[in-house]
């Protein structure tokens, strides 16, 4: 056995199933170290890139999801050791007081920690430190789905037959069973030094929809399997049904995002789930699309590893010429829940209140922000990254370029979601809107996703004055079409054309 500690340096890993990296270095023999170094606040070291800072509602999660690993390592004889600072300087001072001559890590696909992980490679090999890597975040590594000519995909279905292709998706690793913790690292700060918690209580509807940690990323992948996978593909799109007690999705994004599930451990129940009950036919087409939408998160970190500059810059740059417009009463009012159309407001409303919006309405929101209000997709994306518990670096980036027209596979930038049709196909019942307008809970259900067209009578009834308990619409849907398909029209006729013909939504 060697004497020289090993230090476990958890990141976007919060888990101790499924853990190459822990599970690695608990069989070496070695007593470890388990470390969460938060750079929050700090600036870098040596020319190396600050991490992107989570937003509000993520810090929310990670508090409680660093609280939960904790008592999980415990669990087996460990224990989890906070440190505050830059990265490099602080494994520095851990090394320089344990002696510890490995430092073991899941990898992350983010530009600023993938360059960051390479220039610490380089760093503490010149002190006779290995940093050792595996992963533990995605099914297969970026790098290894290539096109015949060895290039990126920027298509999906290839891209996961591709990736389908490779071969089983190992199984995930059992949790150590036992760990030894070294006694020579230093005692570490408390969680609340962090200051990951908000001031005042606005995440209260988040606490009540959401429990961090792998325990309850078990809970909801189990409760899924046994009561919606087979129903999934077919009501995958009606918000109505995601809700607390509801959820007809997995709801496991937000675990997906800490490390506190992995997607091994998802993707070999969901197999398990298919044989064990011989599903066939629609059941068994729903389980394979919710296995898809894996592929999806796959894909968005294959996007992010072959083209960094993704969370900046268009993935098509012929969209760099667009005229987008400087709005910031629209981009108030949209971030607010007040922009006269009721599916809209619902899921941003949904979003401030539980850090969560349904994927169709996200889908509809974006789109409003950026076709009918034509409002950058930058201030969207970042308006999610600081409200969404699930705010992922590849996923909510690729997303809001998809829906604009500018990313890979996407959405043509003349699909224009009406947010009436919307509301009334997926919300037919008016049980979402109603949920989170309550405003509008009394009107009938053919006027509740369109009240300008209800009658005076049906609005007095319903105790709803549009313009004073409720907002006219800040942008007429015709209007603003049209205005969107003019820009995009000026835009082919400067660079040519980005996109091949597809219909109206």
């Amino acid at each position: 056995m060697n004497d020289r500690p090993s230090v476990v340096w958890f990141r976007q890993d919060l888990r101790i199933t499924d853990n190459p990296a822990l599970r690695r270095a608990a069989s070496s023999g070695r007593l470890l170290i388990c470390v969460y170094i938060h750079e929050d606040d700090d600036p870098a070291v040596e020319g190396m890139p600050s991490p992107r800072k989570p937003g509000a509602a993520a810090r929310w999660w990670l508090h409680h999801a660093l609280a939960a690993l904790d008592r999980d390592l415990r669990a087996i004889g460990g224990h989890l050791l906070r440190l505050k600072g830059p990265a490099a300087l602080e494994l520095d001072r851990l090394i320089d007081r344990t002696g510890a001559d490995r430092v073991l890590v899941n990898r992350v696909y983010d530009p600023e920690g993938a360059t960051r992980d390479r220039m610490l490679t380089e760093r503490l090999a010149a002190r006779g430190v290995r940093l050792l890597s595996h992963n533990a975040l995605l099914l297969h590594e970026p790098w290894t789905v290539r096109t015949r000519t060895g290039g990126p995909y920027q298509v999906f279905t290839p891209f996961w037959r591709a990736a389908r292709a490779l071969g089983e998706v190992p199984a995930p690793l059992p949790a150590p069973a036992q760990i030894d913790m070294a006694d020579t690292a230093p005692a570490g700060l408390p969680l609340a030094a962090f200051g990951l918690t908000p001031a005042i209580d606005w995440a209260g509807g988040i606490a009540r929809d959401w429990t961090p940690g792998s325990a309850d990323a078990r809970r909801r992948l189990g409760d899924f399997l046994d009561l919606h996978l087979p129903d999934y593909k077919s009501d995958r799109g009606r918000p109505d049904r995601d809700h607390p007690g509801a959820d007809i999705t997995s709801r496991l994004s937000p675990h997906l995002r800490f490390g506190e599930i992995g997607p091994r451990t998802i993707w070999h129940a969901v197999h398990h789930r298919i044989e064990a009950e011989g599903l066939t036919g629609p059941a068994r087409a729903s389980a394979q699309g919710f296995l898809t939408e894996l592929g999806w998160r796959e894909f968005s970190y294959h996007l992010l590893h072959h083209f960094p500059h993704l969370p900046t810059r268009n993935l098509k740059h012929q969209f760099d010429a667009f005229p987008w417009r400087d709005d910031p009463a629209g981009l108030a009012a949209w971030q607010r829940g007040l922009t006269g159309y009721p599916i809209v407001d619902a899921g941003m409303r949904q979003l401030w209140q539980t850090g969560w919006m349904h994927n169709r309405v996200r889908m509809v929101t974006a789109s409003f922000l950026v076709k009918h209000l034509m409002i950058y997709w930058g201030a969207g994306e970042a308006w999610f990254w600081d409200t969404l518990v699930d705010a992922d670096p590849a996923s909510n980036t690729a997303s809001w370029q998809w829906v604009t027209g500018t990313g890979a596979d996407a959405a043509p930038y003349f699909r224009i979601f009406n947010p009436v049709l919307q509301g009334e196909r997926f919300d037919a019942d008016g049980r979402y809107v109603r949920r989170f307008v309550p405003e509008l809970a009394r009107l009938p259900d053919r006027f509740l996703h369109k009240p300008w067209a209800a009658p005076a009578s049906v609005l007095t009834a319903a105790g709803v004055t549009l313009g004073t308990t409720y907002p006219h619409p800040i942008v007429d849907h015709a209007h603003a079409r049209d205005r969107a398909l003019a820009a995009f029209a000026g835009l082919r006729a400067t660079t040519g054309p980005a996109d091949t013909p597809a219909a109206a939504l």
